[in-house]
């Protein structure tokens, strides 16, 4: 059997012909034989977006009330470890290749896809440790995905839109049905999205959950210094603003707290904790600001929902000078629909390739950009020297009305942010989104040679 985490990791991309085979018998299977049982408070997070955050949030609140958590959560951004963590810190190469070789022995001549592979790892790798709290991150979808072989104390479901249609169907009330699936009966189902879909109350209903809803159970409020959570019993006031960006994410937080209020006896956790832990709490690649200028805005998103989030993002940091775009997309996403969130803000996209079969390659994606007439802001025009200006009367004509954003194609993430900061002046944007990938690439090529930028003062 391998030996390195990296020959491991290798192999069992090979075990299953499939990349995602959604099903519960052939990984449920496996953790019979394992025998794994989990310790301490089981919570399960489900959803479109919001999830990590979630996870990260109340993670870091837990730590911070002097509980041992761990956690385990996907995709990973540049290191495999990311995703699974005991007490706050990535299991190390040695441990995670234990689990592999327990799972490969367990498993037989069973087929398991790489995500199925890695949650036994993870359950198997808590199980063994004195833990109070495991929180675990759903990964697709929710009532199929492999996570939810294990029954949690409290289940989250975050948001809800449309992503992953081929395999959770293609509106809300089915995706909605689908990750409502993580619930149990007669146990806290927090849902923090503040329209959930009908067929996510009626699963709860039928299966006699304890479903609590953002708006009618628990409610946040806040100004521009604090906010504060009111739930069934609990309130929580004069808490400061997540360290973790957007104004979204006041709904992860207030999902968050609704889960420790539901499971205040079994785990007790002080204001102070609160506030300590969303003072901490780190995750990135969530609109995540890199130090230098220009500013570079990293972000995760993939999907329209988590698109126009990023926009109202984007609005909140104020006005500044132009906008730029690094984005790579995989092909089964709703293309059209991301691009319309945010179709004139960009005067330049610079659009990358990114490994692996799903990726779109950044030809097709620059020629369906240029199919939806993407323009930049209206009111500005970038003159040969990069500067904003008008030069006459017909240049005037086309900044009011826009015109057609330059649109450019590179080969990686990292080639084509070096791009845009070529283009860039010291008080522009760029932002860096559409996929994983795009943002893993960045982060990574920082850790092996961060670019002197990087150091500059703001």
């Amino acid at each position: 059997m391998p030996a390195l985490l990296a020959d491991w990791l290798a192999r069992i991309e090979t075990l299953h012909p499939k990349t995602i085979d959604l099903a519960l018998e052939r990984v449920g299977e496996v953790a019979h034989r394992m025998r794994l049982a989990l310790p301490g408070v089981i919570f399960v997070v489900g959803g479109t977006n919001g999830k990590g955050s979630t996870c990260a949030m109340l993670e870091a609140i837990l730590l911070a009330a002097g509980y041992r958590v761990g956690l385990y959560s996907s995709p990973h951004l540049v290191r495999f470890n990311e995703r699974i963590r005991v007490r706050g810190r990535e299991a190390s190469d040695d441990a995670i290749v234990a689990q592999f070789e327990a799972v490969q022995a367990a498993r037989g001549e069973t087929p398991l896809t790489y995500f199925e592979f890695a949650t036994l790892a993870a359950l198997r790798l808590f199980t063994h440790e004195p833990l109070d709290a495991v929180i675990l991150e759903v990964g697709l979808g929710g009532r199929l995905d492999a996570v939810n072989i294990v029954d949690a104390d409290c289940a989250i479901v975050t948001s809800i839109d449309v992503d992953h249609a081929e395999y959770l169907g293609a509106d809300r009330e089915r995706i909605g049905w689908e990750k409502a699936h993580i619930f149990r009966s007669g146990r806290p189902a927090i849902c923090s999205d503040p329209i959930p879909p009908a067929s996510l109350v009626q699963y709860a209903g039928s299966i006699g959950a304890d479903l609590w809803l953002c708006g009618r159970d628990f409610h946040y409020v806040g100004d521009r210094q604090q906010w504060s959570y009111r739930g069934r019993a609990q309130r929580r006031s004069s808490i400061a603003y997540p360290a973790l960006r957007g104004a979204n994410q006041l709904l992860n937080a207030s999902g968050v707290l609704a889960a420790l209020e539901a499971l205040r006896e079994r785990l007790p956790v002080s204001q102070q904790a609160v506030r300590q832990g969303l003072a901490q709490v780190e995750l990135p690649g969530r609109f995540q600001v890199l130090p230098g200028l220009p500013t570079v805005v990293l972000d995760v998103a993939h999907n329209p929902h988590a698109v126009a989030h990023l926009a109202s993002n984007l609005d909140s940091m104020g006005a500044g000078g132009r906008n730029y775009a690094v984005f790579g997309v995989m092909r089964d996403k709703d293309l059209d629909g991301i691009v319309a969130a945010v179709k004139d803000r960009f005067e330049a996209w610079f659009v990358t390739d990114l490994p692996g079969p799903r990726a779109a390659s950044a030809a097709w994606i620059a020629a369906r950009l240029q199919q939806a007439g993407v323009r930049a802001p209206p009111g500005r025009r970038e003159n040969d020297d990069g500067a904003a200006g008008v030069k006459d009367d017909a240049g005037a004509k086309g900044a009011r009305e826009g015109r057609p954003a330059r649109i450019e194609t590179h080969a990686t993430p990292a080639a084509a942010l070096a791009a845009a900061r070529a283009a860039a002046n010291p008080n522009d944007r760029i932002v860096v989104f559409g996929s994983f990938l795009t943002v893993a690439d960045i982060l990574a090529t920082r850790a092996s040679s961060p670019d002197p930028s990087s150091r500059r003062p703001r």
